[in-house]
């Protein structure tokens, strides 16, 4: 009963109401969407460098080499000479070395040279097909399998770089042999190929293309302007099972490698000695991450002192909503009293209409923050292939902000409260 009557008295003055909870819609919605947001970018930064200690690449910033060797969301600094960086792939102190080669992209998805243990890496198994063997043989992630309906046998073409428009690459095609698992990684929107097939792919098709002009010879056009199709390969000019290029191939570069140790002596001394014995950087994950963690850190603390400001105003604006209400509601409340309402239940009706404004403004806020983060990381996945999932809860710190809002709602209603339970009822119904 009392709820019931609580819940039509914040509705007295509407925009009142309508105001306290947009404000406090606002400050939950920015502080989940913070929560979500640095949870899930930790996680996702934190899952894709497991297994790797240092990265070496070409000179430059570190950090840049961290995000374009790691996270696929930068370009890389350049390209090592492929028989220089294997002497230190088979140094004794290497657990593991996988190297990258950057290639091309397929509608704006990474073509990526490397080897199997790369998916070994990232604990992706195949939910279908094989593992690549020859050139131009690739594995794709499953995000791009559902996103680009690609399928065992399909082929495409290659644009050149990293833009979905650039130059197609039609003088040879790849062909998907195995489809991945999906792992929350960022190996789910690459799709993988020997080193050998980067190598070929940019070191002698103009020597294809020739031979192709030589003997008349055109390249597959789809009717729709999609370099992807599907056909039978019984005599096409494409094949190059011949003159495929190996990873013996001399004077050929890559862009990085991923280093596991087997002690920690390597993690220490590889920076400074590959510095100073040759024109290669080796940079550390863990140390880029954390630098990079440090410069995000400063901005979401300013919008979360900025959400927790607006929460704040909300609980005034709440405050001067009910103390304002209660001086017009004083003759309601000596007659409640009147007729047999005890002191306590009056203190509990102003109470409960703080909380049901701070219920109310709470789950406005939570989908609102959700909705925002749908938007956030259709962003991000359009520019970077990186997602976030808007319907995960975590339970611990939004229970945390409830409450916050729930104390909020107390302190703001405590005044009020008071003096509803300390109305003096003779006095008030003289005055009326």
């Amino acid at each position: 009963m009392i709820a019931k009557l609580a819940w039509r008295n914040i509705w007295f003055k509407p925009l009142n109401t309508i105001l306290s909870i947009i404000l406090l819609t606002s400050s939950v919605a920015i502080i989940t969407v913070l929560v979500l947001l640095e949870k899930q970018f930790e996680e996702k930064f934190s899952n894709n460098i497991d297994g790797v200690d240092l990265v070496l690449g070409a000179q430059g910033s570190p950090l840049q080499l961290i995000l374009s060797s790691v996270y696929q969301v930068d370009a890389p600094t350049g390209n090592i000479s492929y028989d220089s960086v294997k002497v230190w792939m088979q140094h004794p102190f290497v657990e593991k070395a996988i190297p990258l080669a950057f290639g091309d992209n397929y509608r704006g998805y990474k073509i990526l040279g490397t080897t199997p243990d790369y998916l070994e890496k990232h604990g992706a198994t195949l939910a279908q097909g094989k593992l690549y063997q020859k050139n131009f043989e690739v594995v794709i992630g499953g995000e791009i399998a559902q996103k680009l309906n690609l399928k065992i046998g399909d082929t495409f073409f290659g644009s050149h770089g990293d833009a979905a428009e650039g130059e197609v690459h039609d003088h040879y095609d790849y062909k998907v042999v195995g489809i991945a698992k999906i792992t929350g990684r960022v190996v789910d929107n690459l799709i993988l190929c020997t080193i050998p097939s980067v190598w070929q792919m940019h070191g002698n098709h103009e020597e294809v293309e020739m031979h192709n002009l030589e003997h008349g010879e055109e390249g597959h056009i789809h009717e729709d302007g999609d370099e992807h199709y599907q056909h039978e390969h019984d005599h096409d000019e494409h094949s190059h099972s011949e003159e495929d290029m190996t990873l013996s191939e001399p004077g050929m570069e890559i862009t990085a490698v991923l280093l596991k140790f087997r002690n920690k002596m390597g993690i220490v001394t590889w920076p400074r000695i590959i510095a100073q014995n040759t024109k290669m950087q080796a940079a550390s994950p863990a140390i880029e991450v954390n630098r990079l963690f440090s410069l995000f850190g400063i901005g979401i603390e300013a919008l979360r002192y900025l959400a927790y400001g607006i929460m704040f105003i909300s609980g005034i604006s709440i405050f001067i909503a009910l103390f304002n209400t209660l001086k017009e509601r004083k003759n309601e409340f000596a007659l409640l009293r009147v007729n047999g309402a005890k002191r306590y239940q009056l203190l509990n009706l102003v109470l409960i209409e703080s909380l049901l404004l701070c219920i109310v403004g709470f789950i406005f806020g939570t989908i609102l923050g959700r909705v925002a983060l749908v938007f956030i990381s259709n962003s991000a996945e359009k520019d970077f292939k990186f997602s976030f999932n808007p319907y995960e809860f975590i339970w611990q710190k939004e229970g945390l902000l409830f409450g916050l809002t729930i104390i909020v709602g107390i302190i703001a209603a405590l005044i009020p409260a008071v003096k509803a339970y300390q109305l003096n009822i003779s006095k008030t119904l003289a005055n009326a």
